[in-house]
């Protein structure tokens, strides 16, 4: 494997009950539908890079928000390939 850049997220859950002080969600947290189950909370992408190992870039967002609009921020200018699953598909454009 070539020196390069591994791009990846996850989705960390939050409670979506409402019976808290305020009765509201919080506003920061989305809804997403992971395979067939819809989840609740927002989601960490991160860059590592694929030599070291070592971790340079995370990133939370809403859990709504697609993997592949924060490729560019992920991506690092000795990033020589960037390996990533296939929520990363056409990350070339």
């Amino acid at each position: 494997m070539k020196g390069g850049i591994i791009v990846g997220a996850t989705i960390i859950n939050a409670p979506s009950s409402t019976k808290n002080v305020e009765k509201k969600r919080d506003p920061k947290m989305h809804q997403t539908k992971k395979g067939n189950e819809w989840r609740f909370g927002m989601k960490c992408h991160i860059g590592v890079n694929a030599r070291s190992g070592l971790v340079h870039t995370i990133i939370v967002t809403a859990a709504n928000e697609h993997d592949i609009t924060q490729a560019a921020d992920l991506n690092r200018e000795d990033g020589e390939v960037v390996y990533g699953d296939s929520g990363y598909l056409g990350i070339q454009k």
